[in-house]
């Protein structure tokens, strides 16, 4: 059996930044199975919201090669 070699990306958090190609995609709200973001370049305004399912949009950023620029906020707390 072949092992797959994916990476795996960071967990979707509200006002991530993600670089992708020339072109910026800030995560919005994040729910259990879909994702708001807005794509945009340079430092746009009023740039639409889209919502897209969470394994797409890892997806796609996974094939074109996206970094996570900003994490604006931290992690929720762990559960003891």
């Amino acid at each position: 059996m072949k092992k797959s070699s994916r990476v795996s990306l960071p967990s979707f958090r509200e006002g991530q930044v993600w670089e992708v190609e020339n072109s910026m995609l800030q995560i919005g709200q994040v729910g259990k199975t879909l994702v708001h973001y807005k794509r945009y370049k340079g430092k746009s305004r009023g740039v639409p919201t889209s919502l897209t399912g969470i394994k797409e949009l890892e997806k796609y950023l996974h094939t074109s090669k996206a970094k996570l620029i900003e994490d604006a906020t931290p992690a929720p707390p762990a559960k003891a």
